[in-house]
């Protein structure tokens, strides 16, 4: 990248998100409404609904937070690194609340086997970020960069010590 370039301020997102919702729908519509298989009933069916919501209310908080409240757009048009609120505490906050919307939306079908689609879902995430934005970043911020990865986790909001 060009020093005077920067990132698209929609970046990589929707086909992203569309391809981990794709993912997700594909194994809810195939384990849950034609095989109907690995459904779970009584207790662990009520703690995979309460999860799945806790899920989907943290990743819209996250989005939220990430999307509108950080004033990203402007680090985004400006070529500046965001490191401070959310950002803190996750590197990709946006991405990392549609995430945990769609895990949590995949255990309201309380089904054994769309458990697995968080962990597949987790890793498409991961590499389509290490293979654009992530290299597009370090391009851009170089060390800088560099040293905000080795304080933030990518996609897990968790602070570190």
């Amino acid at each position: 990248m060009k020093q005077k370039e920067h990132l698209p301020v929609f970046g990589i997102g929707p086909f992203l998100v569309a391809g981990m919702a794709a993912v997700a729908a594909a194994a809810i519509a195939v384990f849950y409404y034609i095989c109907k298989l690995g459904t779970f009933t009584g207790w662990p069916a009520i703690l995979l609904i309460c999860i799945g919501i806790a899920l989907i209310t943290a990743g819209l908080a996250v989005w939220f937070i990430g999307a509108v409240r950080s004033g990203m757009d402007d680090h985004i048009k400006e070529n500046r690194l965001k490191t401070d609120g959310i950002y803190a505490w996750v590197r990709n906050p946006m991405y990392s609340g549609w995430w945990m919307l769609i895990s949590g939306v995949s255990l309201m079908w309380h089904n054994a086997f769309l458990i697995p689609v968080i962990v597949i879902n987790w890793c498409i995430m991961t590499v389509v970020l290490k293979a654009t934005e992530e290299k597009w970043l370090r391009a851009l911020y170089g060390q800088a960069y560099e040293e905000y990865c080795g304080r933030v986790n990518r996609c897990i909001p968790w602070k570190r010590n």
